[in-house]
């Protein structure tokens, strides 16, 4: 691919390979009814009987640490672009802060619904991950002066620090409502957190130092991107064979499940490092596939163009395939054509959305979904 092209369909190839694998996690809950307990820094942790159970949750993790990531690389791309066309800095911020408000705005109305009407109890306030994307995204955009070593050091001291401000396992239970914002997760059935926004900050400023990378010199950037995945992953192999600093709790076992078996809620150091690696890697490797066979990419940059909008539509879409056609749950394996079902009823609608915002871009509507 030349530098231009490759620098954007890799992107939206890679932000659809995640959508993909988000609603394969997403079919996991409400059509299978088999998601497992969350990974959290306390309390029960997940127990899986078979490798396919586990793989199947393995391999959405990709999907929370690629969206920041990508949101971060994106909002340089779009920063350059823009002051392109003649935006000033305060035009600029606006719409990033526009948007994060749109975004925490859908958290608690559109997406908690969906989730409240689904096959388990919920609680009455969620905090989810387009409310962690939303803060993040308007804490971001105030740093858009400085410089990319400035973004790589302050994603060091959240990727170091918020590990080490996190409460001991043994703490679990905490519920103060700033902490669960910040730090932790966890809560009540009246509040609760999944995704504080500290812990996932790292993620967008360190995408935002490799889209600086990449808007200057996208071939070079792929080269250096793949070694940083494979660092990743090293690092990552450490940290849990020393199973102390980084992983927030031990090990359950000494399987190879519970080796790769990590906390998400929030993200430890171990679990950045793995889904981290795994996505520098990809992104790598999709950058790499030559001109002739970008074909191939297209139909993943289908779904990646129109994130927004998959994700609202992909939760009623499955929550609507389990009510009818699998009211109580499903195995792993029967679930999976389920899955592709989901995804051949929404590659249409993405493609016709993202159609849409290309012939109506100044569509205020449009420009934030």
């Amino acid at each position: 691919m030349d530098a231009k092209n490759s620098r954007y369909l890799s992107i939206d190839a890679l932000r659809g390979v995640i959508m993909l694998l988000m609603a394969l996690d997403h079919a996991n809950y409400f059509v299978a009814q088999a998601h497992p307990l969350g990974e959290h820094w306390g309390g029960n942790f997940p127990v899986y009987q078979d490798a396919l159970s586990f793989i199947t949750r393995l391999v959405t993790h990709l999907s929370a640490p690629g969206f920041f990531f990508l949101m971060g690389v994106g909002m340089v791309l779009f920063v350059q672009a823009r002051r392109q066309r003649g935006w000033s800095e305060w035009q600029v911020i606006g719409h990033f802060v526009l948007r994060g408000l749109v975004l925490i705005f859908l958290q608690f109305t559109i997406v908690n619904q969906a989730w409240k009407l689904g096959p388990e109890r919920f609680p009455e306030i969620y905090i989810g991950v387009l409310f962690a994307l939303g803060c993040a995204m308007i804490i971001a955009s105030l740093t858009l002066k400085l410089k990319p070593w400035h973004w790589l050091a302050i994603a060091g001291v959240l990727f170091l620090g918020t590990e080490m401000l996190h409460p001991a396992p043994g703490q679990w239970g905490l519920n103060e409502p700033w902490g669960l914002l910040t730090v932790y997760s966890g809560g009540t059935w009246q509040i609760w957190s999944n995704y504080p926004v500290l812990p996932w900050l790292e993620l967008v400023f360190f995408g935002m130092f490799v889209g600086s990378w990449l808007k200057d010199n996208p071939q070079k950037t792929a080269k250096h991107i793949f070694w940083l995945g494979i660092i990743f992953l090293l690092a990552y192999a450490v940290i849990r064979l020393g199973d102390g600093f980084g992983n927030i709790r031990p090990r359950a076992g000494d399987s190879w499940i519970d080796f790769l078996n990590v906390v998400k809620y929030p993200p430890s150091m171990a679990f950045s490092l793995l889904a981290m690696g795994a996505n520098l890697i990809l992104l790598s490797g999709i950058n790499a596939v030559p001109d002739r066979a970008s074909r191939w990419l297209k139909p993943l940059a289908i779904f990646g163009r129109v994130p927004l909008f998959f994700y609202v539509v992909h939760l009623y879409l499955y929550l609507a395939i389990g009510a009818v056609l699998t009211p109580q749950g499903t195995s792993i394996p029967k679930m999976y054509p389920y899955w592709l079902l989901g995804l051949a009823v929404l590659y249409p609608l993405c493609m016709f959305y993202g159609r849409l915002k290309k012939r109506y871009p100044s569509n205020f509507l449009l420009r934030y979904w």
